[in-house]
């Protein structure tokens, strides 16, 4: 069987699509409700951290401007571990990616690497905070809640991890990596709470998405109910989490991998990968090949998780800033994230090396799918044999999903995919 030879079918599946509509009114109200009140003339520091958040410019701008009309003086501060290099400069520049500028935001953006220790004399590892947020008159910890792509706990992704690894730079992101997923799981909330009792940080907004990557909920709480909050919309990120429509696949096929997407490049609850040395790989879902066709522009060069697919093309190898990658994959200590993955021609040789590494086979078994990322996965494409085994499970109907079209090659005569 040949790339040629592969037939695709577009489809959709529905999820939930609950949003909220006025983001900055919410944000607002939100920090609003929690009591805090920003003294006149006081510095706050505003975190904005290196995910690709849906509407994080909006949200961080409301945040700026809620503390303005109380009379104080909100400054943004990129918190972020070995993102961007692990440089100040770099790091702003993942900012501005996102639409988070001085000009947009309306607030000055501190950025540098600078970080004072925080007493930490019962816990054997030690802790950091970014000298710009200790020396602020208090800080606002903004981040999306979600599962984690490297374990799962009480808390994961989301506002405790922003508190440590955020604010603590990239001296904090060495030390908790260091430790590897024990230091992610276990020490991350213990370190959490000694940051948040040195009462620098005033709130946390807490923002989930749902499956279509729109915003579901955007929830604020003082220092004291962060950890609450952190568990509650971790709960709900977890009920609105997007995956694929089938549980075994020979084949699959993303048109992007990068930061913005996911943590880790590809997103390791979707593809059923983990890459980490010890930890047990997920049983579902089970893929086979997977293919990454390019590296977004918002990544800056950082192709962390291109080890957890098993091709990439030259396009996606051009684009590669290996010191950016590098430093973020040694950050973490999961290296197999960051290993490099057969590099093809095009995507027509990549789909045929994963063809021909699956043996014979007929071009009608062939359990294949696209996706844009695994952050969209709204529409995409199926092969026949994938179709047919989605009708016969009741996600077909769960997800109300839809055939779009006809089968047909997934390839332009160039070699290139047609667009999805």
């Amino acid at each position: 069987m040949h790339a040629e030879d592969l037939l695709m079918i577009p489809i959709a599946q529905s999820f939930p699509s609950q949003k909220v509509d006025d983001i900055s009114g919410t944000t607002r109200k939100q920090i609003q409700n929690t009591g805090v009140k920003f003294k006149k003339g006081s510095r706050i520091a505003v975190t904005a951290g290196s995910r690709g958040i849906a509407n994080i410019a909006a949200i961080t701008k409301a945040a700026v401007d809620e503390v303005k009309s109380q009379g104080a003086l909100p400054f943004i501060i990129p918190a972020m571990g070995s993102h961007g290099g692990a440089t100040a400069e770099g790091q702003r520049e993942v900012l501005e990616h996102y639409g988070i500028t001085e000009e947009t935001m309306g607030a000055p953006i501190i950025s540098t690497m600078d970080v004072v220790s925080i007493p930490n004399e019962d816990n054997d590892f030690k802790l950091y905070m970014s000298r710009d947020a200790y020396e602020a008159d208090g800080v606002i910890v903004i981040n999306r809640v979600k599962p984690h792509t490297d374990f799962h706990g009480p808390v994961e992704s989301g506002l405790m991890k922003m508190c440590v690894i955020g604010l603590g730079k990239h001296a904090q992101a060495l030390e908790m990596h260091r430790l590897g997923v024990y230091g992610l799981r276990e020490l991350v909330p213990k370190a959490a709470r000694k940051i948040l009792a040195t009462g620098k940080i005033l709130l946390g907004i807490g923002i989930v998405e749902n499956a279509l990557d729109q915003t579901l909920a955007i929830k604020a709480a003082d220092s004291r109910g962060i950890e609450a909050l952190d568990a509650e919309l971790l709960d709900l990120a977890r009920k609105n989490m997007p995956s694929l429509p089938i549980d075994r696949l020979d084949l699959l096929i993303v048109d992007e991998l990068g930061k913005d997407k996911s943590g880790t490049g590809l997103d390791t609850n979707i593809i059923g990968r983990m890459g980490i040395l010890g930890q047990e790989e997920p049983e579902v879902p089970n893929i086979s090949y997977i293919i990454a066709c390019s590296l977004t522009k918002a990544s800056g060069g950082n192709a962390l998780g291109m080890g957890l697919a098993d091709f990439i093309t030259q396009d996606f190898y051009n684009d590669i800033d290996f010191t950016v990658t590098y430093e973020n994959v040694m950050t973490s200590s999961f290296i197999k994230r960051g290993r490099m993955p057969m590099v093809a021609r095009d995507d027509a040789q990549a789909i045929e090396w994963a063809l021909r590494a699956m043996g014979p086979r007929k071009p009608g078994d062939i359990l294949a799918m696209r996706i844009p990322s695994t952050l969209e996965l709204g529409e995409l494409q199926v092969s026949p044999a994938a179709l047919e085994r989605i009708m016969k499970d009741p996600v077909y109907k769960e997800r109300e999903i839809q055939v779009l079209g006809e089968a047909e090659p997934i390839l332009n005569k160039d070699g290139r995919l047609k667009p999805l």
